[in-house]
């Protein structure tokens, strides 16, 4: 899809009963996702793909139901109570992380350290949206690892729907990949569903009125809210969690990826946490945390330009697609007619020559950042890892908070090597842009 973006900014994928076009052209990007939003949705086509999973959360769902939820969700994460929150639970799982690369480090075993973040933003996603302690960076829970591998192994069979033309037949009767996908959602909702009713019954049994807000989790503010329908409240979870939980971690991987590639952009990261922070050398892991003020953070500049230049080209989400819902033309063009499907492309998007110049796939920091060294963001037609206009993303500072914190913490203390240098890497299929087979890395204390 890159190659033929590379030559055709837009073009049609026909179909025995409806077209689609995929485009990079940033003028369509906003017609669809801001100018013309109403006209285009998840509609009928994605929600049935989708629904199986997520039921009718944000990701699957339009009009009404999508405003009550998004309302909702908007007014959670523009609370400084969740903010605070969630960043003492990113730093908490941060250092449980840097102490599992510390063993690693010291008796040189090799870690895969995509499976590490996975686990540490499952943890991170259940304390914040569940309220649970999980510790499965641990492997401590093993009802957790289940949950979490059914979760990844629905996620898979679900992108695999886009393409496998018989699946509703599969489905109907039962069989291959649709029967272990009702297998894998049935612990999924099992698990929440069991998580839902312990909350509840835990607001409804506690004399102090005040349990929700003191908990901070999400579930135990909806709860609080008035939220009843046990199957919504499931949906509406479920959709953070796909939300939070690989999008960071997948990004993490390929930022460590990349990091190891360009050893000197690594040093450079790491040179300005240090300065930021005012650390010294061979400060230990609870004075780095201690240092990671919000004004540190702040000043790490080169750091958010190296993570927004790896969501660039490792989107976590590449693809993007939407329905028509009447007729209509798009800025370059292309006609839809009701019921078609137009897909942006933030994978293809990030590599094209004609948006980010003749160097469009190398990997350089310094694209984002003007004279004086400070951030300069792009417009989010153009950069669309977040999606943009009304749907744009409501966790992207959290998202942002989060790879700083990790990031500065790991890479304060140890430097990274992939431990097998002559290895292809490329992505595994899913919803979400995982690394296939892992990042199997070194780490060494600086």
């Amino acid at each position: 899809m890159t190659d033929l973006a590379n030559n055709h900014t837009s073009y049609r994928l026909l179909g025995l009963f409806r077209s689609e076009v995929c485009t990079t052209d940033p003028a369509n990007v906003e017609y669809i996702l801001k100018t013309n939003f109403a006209n285009y949705g998840k509609g009928w086509f994605h929600y049935s793909v989708l629904s199986d999973l997520l039921g009718d959360g944000f990701f699957t769902v339009d009009g009404e139901k999508w405003k009550r939820q998004r309302k909702m969700a908007s007014y959670q994460f523009s609370s400084k109570r969740l903010r605070d929150f969630s960043t003492s639970v990113f730093k908490t799982n941060s250092v449980r992380l840097a102490r599992i690369v510390s063993e690693a480090a010291i008796s040189n075993q090799v870690v895969d350290m995509e499976d590490l973040f996975m686990k540490s933003t499952l943890d991170i996603v259940f304390k914040i949206i569940l309220g649970l302690e999980l510790d499965s960076i641990c492997g401590t829970n093993e009802e957790t690892t289940r949950f979490s591998n059914a979760f990844d192994e629905a996620s898979a069979i679900t992108l695999y729907r886009y393409v496998d033309a018989f699946w509703k037949i599969k489905r109907f009767l039962n069989i291959g990949s649709e029967a272990v996908l009702r297998k894998n959602i049935k612990l999924v909702d099992e698990f929440v569903y069991k998580v839902i009713r312990s909350t509840i019954q835990e607001i409804h049994s506690s004399r102090d009125h005040d349990v929700p807000m003191k908990k901070g989790d999400l579930l135990s503010r909806l709860i609080e809210m008035g939220e009843k329908d046990m199957k919504h409240i499931k949906d509406m979870v479920l959709s953070f969690i796909i939300a939070g939980k690989d999008t960071t971690a997948t990004t993490l991987s390929w930022f460590f990826y990349v990091l190891c590639k360009h050893p000197n952009i690594q040093e450079k990261v790491a040179k300005e946490v240090r300065e930021a922070t005012s650390l010294k050398e061979n400060s230990s892991i609870d004075e780095v945390l201690a240092s990671l003020t919000e004004e540190a953070l702040d000043k790490m500049q080169y750091l958010l330009a190296t993570l927004t230049e790896t969501l660039r080209l490792y989107p976590a989400v590449p693809l993007d697609g939407k329905i028509c819902f009447s007729d209509d033309t798009l800025p370059d063009g292309f006609s839809l007619r009701k019921g078609d499907g137009v897909t942006y492309m933030p994978y293809a998007m990030g590599r094209m020559r004609v948006l980010w110049g003749d160097d469009a796939e190398e990997f350089r920091p310094e694209r984002w950042l003007d004279q004086n060294g400070l951030f300069l963001p792009e417009s989010p037609f153009k950069f669309t890892a977040f999606q943009a206009g009304p749907r744009i993303c409501l966790g992207k500072d959290f998202a942002y908070r989060q790879m700083k914190i990790f990031s500065a913490v790991l890479l304060s203390s140890y430097r990274f090597k992939l431990s097998d240098e002559e290895k292809e890497f490329n992505y595994r299929t899913m919803l979400n842009l995982h690394i296939d087979g892992g990042l199997h890395l070194r780490a060494y204390i600086r």
